[in-house]
Protein backbone atom coordinates (compact mmCIF):
# COMPACT_ATOMS: atom_id res chain seq x y z
CA UNK A 1 0.00 0.00 0.00
CA UNK A 2 2.81 2.43 0.81
CA UNK A 3 4.43 1.84 -2.60
CA UNK A 4 1.17 2.66 -4.39
CA UNK A 5 0.83 5.91 -2.45
CA UNK A 6 4.35 7.02 -3.34
CA UNK A 7 3.73 6.22 -7.02
CA UNK A 8 0.53 8.25 -6.99
CA UNK A 9 2.38 11.15 -5.37
CA UNK A 10 5.08 10.99 -8.03
CA UNK A 11 2.46 11.11 -10.79
CA UNK A 12 0.84 14.16 -9.23
CA UNK A 13 4.22 15.89 -8.81
CA UNK A 14 5.15 15.15 -12.42
CA UNK A 15 1.85 16.44 -13.76
CA UNK A 16 1.97 19.61 -11.68
CA UNK A 17 5.27 20.53 -13.37
CA UNK A 18 3.76 20.45 -16.86
CA UNK A 19 4.23 23.87 -18.42
CA UNK A 20 1.25 25.16 -20.39
CA UNK A 21 1.97 27.30 -23.43
CA UNK A 22 0.65 30.86 -23.13
CA UNK A 23 -2.56 31.56 -25.02
CA UNK A 24 -2.91 34.18 -27.71
CA UNK A 25 -4.64 36.45 -25.18
CA UNK A 26 -1.79 36.04 -22.66
CA UNK A 27 0.82 36.81 -25.31
CA UNK A 28 -1.22 39.80 -26.46
CA UNK A 29 -1.42 41.11 -22.89
CA UNK A 30 2.33 40.63 -22.40
CA UNK A 31 3.22 42.49 -25.61
CA UNK A 32 0.73 45.29 -24.87
CA UNK A 33 2.19 45.69 -21.39
CA UNK A 34 5.72 45.69 -22.82
CA UNK A 35 4.82 48.42 -25.33
CA UNK A 36 2.94 50.42 -22.73
CA UNK A 37 5.96 50.43 -20.45
CA UNK A 38 8.25 51.34 -23.32
CA UNK A 39 5.99 54.17 -24.49
CA UNK A 40 5.13 55.24 -20.94
CA UNK A 41 1.39 54.88 -21.49
CA UNK A 42 -1.31 52.77 -19.89
CA UNK A 43 -1.64 49.25 -21.35
CA UNK A 44 -5.31 49.94 -22.06
CA UNK A 45 -4.20 52.61 -24.55
CA UNK A 46 -2.35 50.08 -26.71
CA UNK A 47 -4.45 49.04 -29.71
CA UNK A 48 -3.57 45.45 -30.64
CA UNK A 49 -4.72 45.97 -34.24
CA UNK A 50 -2.37 48.87 -35.01
CA UNK A 51 0.94 48.09 -36.73
CA UNK A 52 4.06 48.19 -34.57
CA UNK A 53 5.64 50.84 -36.79
CA UNK A 54 2.73 53.22 -36.05
CA UNK A 55 3.92 53.20 -32.44
CA UNK A 56 7.26 54.56 -33.65
CA UNK A 57 9.29 51.43 -32.94
CA UNK A 58 12.65 51.34 -34.65
CA UNK A 59 14.54 48.18 -35.56
CA UNK A 60 16.56 48.11 -32.34
CA UNK A 61 13.37 48.22 -30.24
CA UNK A 62 11.85 45.50 -32.43
CA UNK A 63 14.90 43.30 -31.87
CA UNK A 64 14.76 44.00 -28.12
CA UNK A 65 11.08 43.10 -27.97
CA UNK A 66 11.70 39.90 -29.93
CA UNK A 67 14.58 39.00 -27.59
CA UNK A 68 12.48 39.56 -24.48
CA UNK A 69 9.63 37.56 -26.01
CA UNK A 70 12.11 34.78 -26.78
CA UNK A 71 13.21 34.72 -23.16
CA UNK A 72 9.65 34.77 -21.78
CA UNK A 73 8.37 32.07 -24.15
CA UNK A 74 11.60 30.06 -23.99
CA UNK A 75 11.75 29.60 -27.77
CA UNK A 76 14.01 30.87 -30.55
CA UNK A 77 12.40 33.67 -32.60
CA UNK A 78 13.46 35.32 -35.83
CA UNK A 79 14.47 38.96 -35.24
CA UNK A 80 12.30 39.99 -38.22
CA UNK A 81 9.17 38.47 -36.67
CA UNK A 82 7.53 41.86 -36.12
CA UNK A 83 7.79 42.61 -39.83
CA UNK A 84 6.14 39.31 -40.74
CA UNK A 85 3.39 39.78 -38.11
CA UNK A 86 3.05 43.57 -37.87
CA UNK A 87 0.39 43.87 -35.16
CA UNK A 88 0.15 42.57 -31.61
CA UNK A 89 -2.95 40.63 -32.62
CA UNK A 90 -1.35 38.81 -35.59
CA UNK A 91 1.90 38.23 -33.71
CA UNK A 92 0.08 36.77 -30.70
CA UNK A 93 -2.02 34.41 -32.82
CA UNK A 94 1.06 33.23 -34.70
CA UNK A 95 3.10 32.62 -31.56
CA UNK A 96 0.25 30.82 -29.75
CA UNK A 97 -0.17 28.57 -32.78
CA UNK A 98 3.58 27.85 -32.92
CA UNK A 99 3.72 27.08 -29.20
CA UNK A 100 0.67 24.83 -29.36
CA UNK A 101 2.25 22.86 -32.22
CA UNK A 102 5.36 22.23 -30.08
CA UNK A 103 3.38 20.74 -27.19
Amino acid sequence: MELQNSQATMAVDTNSNVKQAPTSAEIQAWVASYLAELLEIDASEVDTTIAFDRYGLDSSVAVGLTGDLEEWLDIKLDPTLLYDYPTIETLSRHLASELKAKV
